[in-house]
């Protein structure tokens, strides 16, 4: 099964994303790890990236996902994956992902960007990922004000790794 942790910058998606791959004993990427280089420097600059930024980036995960996939490993990825033609991007034709959507407000995630100080993303940039932000409509989803630890009890409880999928209406867990 491969796991991606979606939302946006700041909802936890890298700390949730680890403790489920440590859970499960399985690999982990999160999506910065395929950004170029020059896309870290425009976020870094606060320049929101374009759909021409994106498509080599998502292409290089989705590439990951197949790797995986191909070889029946259990994966956790993290992506923004902000827009649902981005999610269309990371989803091979016959499905095999489950999406999780870490989703919170903009209060919440501005004050953990705030205190973060070893990342590229620039805090500016914010309010455009909002702006871009299209809530998927078939994910399970999480608010990000619980604790990790108990989002990754709701993950492996609503979509353990052994079923197919997880996928149809989206699922809240409060």
């Amino acid at each position: 099964m491969i796991y991606i942790l979606m939302g946006v910058s700041g909802s936890g998606k890298t700390t949730v994303g680890q403790l489920l791959a440590q859970q499960l004993h399985c690999g982990f990427h999160d999506a910065d790890t395929f950004h170029s280089e020059a896309n870290k420097a425009k976020m870094h600059d606060g320049v929101p990236l374009t759909d021409e930024d994106r498509w080599p980036w998502l292409a290089a995960m989705r590439a990951a996902i197949d790797t995986a996939r191909a070889e029946g490993r259990t994966h956790v990825f993290t992506c923004s994956a902000l827009r649902q033609t981005y999610r269309d991007r990371l989803t091979p034709p016959d499905g095999g992902v489950t999406f999780v959507f870490m989703k919170g407000d903009a209060a919440t995630i501005g004050g953990r960007l705030s205190a973060r100080a070893d990342h590229f993303f620039n805090p500016a940039l914010l309010q455009s990922q909002f702006d871009t932000l299209e809530e998927p409509q078939d994910a399970l989803v999480l608010d990000i004000r619980r604790a990790p630890e108990v989002l990754v009890e709701d993950i492996l409880t609503k979509c353990p790794p052994e079923s197919v999928s997880c996928t149809g209406q989206a699922k809240t867990a409060h």
